[in-house]
């Protein structure tokens, strides 16, 4: 998913990343919102995702960063100041990403970075003797939209990929110097706020806005207070912008 508008001035983009079995519609508020404000927005559509839980199978998790950050540099080739933002799994790909190249800020809803189910400290070892799991059941998400796909199972082997995603990301946390917004839904069934608190405590950002969302679920993009998370992110994207600016001046 790309959107564009005509520049009127320097040129911002925004490379987007939706989370563990979602696809781009899960983000669609959130990028048309920064669209419509004049950033150029891409959603890639990760590797195993948008088809069925049998592709993710067979999927290893710099796949999906690997595809993440060819967007990133899509978008870095045709604009100024390249931002990075993601859902849920897409948070810890986009604060990965940021760790490893020059972005100009960060924004990340409801990021993931560990689980609440204690079992998968040894998935593993299970994913070698059961397949698939039900998925979590968010009874207050918001309706798919789009074709997401069929994900009535969980791949355990793509468990596993997430899993070694998250330990990645989170050790390269002290190298994100870029500025961060992070916004928590309270009522979270789906990532345990254990993982924006270890977010918050390694980061290596200076400027960081916490924004708690208090009516939305784990989908937040998609939920009552999307507008909020586009407004909130424009406004930083563009106080990022401006530093940068300043910073550029002065040098």
């Amino acid at each position: 998913m790309v959107a564009h508008t005509e520049p009127s001035g320097p040129r911002w983009g925004v490379a987007m990343c939706h989370g563990f079995s979602g696809t781009p519609s899960s983000l669609a508020p959130w990028a048309e919102g920064l669209a419509a404000r004049g950033f150029d927005v891409e959603v890639p559509l990760l590797p195993g995702h948008g088809t069925d839980w049998e592709d993710l199978e067979t999927r290893r998790w710099r796949e999906w960063t690997e595809c993440f950050e060819d967007a990133c540099a899509r978008v870095a080739e045709r604009t100024d100041l390249l931002f990075v933002a993601g859902l849920s799994m897409g948070g810890a790909i986009a604060l990965r990403a940021a760790a490893r190249l020059p972005v100009a800020g960060i924004a990340v809803v409801n990021p993931g970075l560990g689980f609440y189910d204690w079992r998968v400290r040894y998935i593993r070892a299970i994913r070698l003797v059961r397949r698939t799991t039900e998925p979590i059941d968010e009874a207050d998400a918001p309706e798919p939209v789009g074709d997401e796909g069929d994900y009535t199972r969980t791949p355990l082997a793509a468990v596993h990929e997430l899993k070694l995603l998250f330990g990645a990301a989170e050790r390269v946390l002290p190298h994100v110097a870029a500025p961060l917004i992070a916004f928590k839904s309270d009522v979270d069934p789906v990532v345990p706020p254990s993982s924006i608190r270890r977010i918050l405590a390694r980061v290596g950002s200076r400027e960081v806005d916490f924004v708690p969302l208090h009516a939305s679920a784990h989908v937040a993009t998609r939920d009552v207070e999307a507008p909020l998370i586009v407004d909130r992110t424009a406004e930083f994207f563009e106080r990022c912008a401006a530093q940068s600016t300043e910073r550029a001046v002065g040098a």
